[in-house]
């Protein structure tokens, strides 16, 4: 199964997605580590167009990850999801894959998020433009998600949004 992470910068994307990979014996893709493990500092621009290159190799892989393991649980992380277009490129590659597919989209009060950022003790994360300032530029753009998803906050404690979202893949 394919499963997309949704939701604005800070909302618990990468926390959540963590989580379920270990719970489920699946694994996260991250348009971020790609991203690094791809482009050298000085190359790296966070761009829409850098985005969708990491986001087309990380579908590859997804493939042959799930030739190899077709009940394999994979989780898209790093990427908001905020364009329609770049939810139907994911899932046009799972039908052409015979996957299942599940979108996840994590939500969290503003004020949270806030903190999220600010939180000088949160563990590092890969992508270096991420704050409250990306934050609200996606919010700015973000195209609500039609397709059947389900929402879960992400401000109560984790046991609470891994539950439902438990619940979702297996449903």
């Amino acid at each position: 199964m394919i499963v997309l992470m949704a939701g604005l910068p800070g909302t618990g994307k990468t926390t959540l997605s963590r989580e379920l990979a270990a719970r489920t014996g699946g694994r996260v893709l991250s348009k971020d580590e790609f991203r690094h493990s791809l482009f050298a500092a000085n190359e790296i621009e966070y761009s829409s167009r850098q985005d969708d290159f990491c986001m087309n190799l990380m579908l590859q892989t997804a493939g042959y990850l799930l030739n190899q393991d077709p009940k394999r649980m994979l989780f898209l992380d790093g990427r908001p999801f905020s364009r329609r277009y770049q939810i139907e490129n994911v899932l046009a590659a799972a039908a052409s894959l015979h996957q299942p597919w599940r979108i996840l989209e994590c939500i969290c009060p503003e004020t949270i998020i806030r903190d999220r950022f600010a939180d000088a003790t949160s563990p590092a994360h890969p992508a270096e433009n991420r704050g409250f300032q990306l934050y609200l530029e996606v919010k700015s753009r973000f195209e609500a998600i039609a397709l059947p998803k389900v929402v879960i906050d992400t401000a109560p404690p984790l046991e609470a949004g891994v539950a439902i979202a438990l619940a979702a893949l297996r449903g």
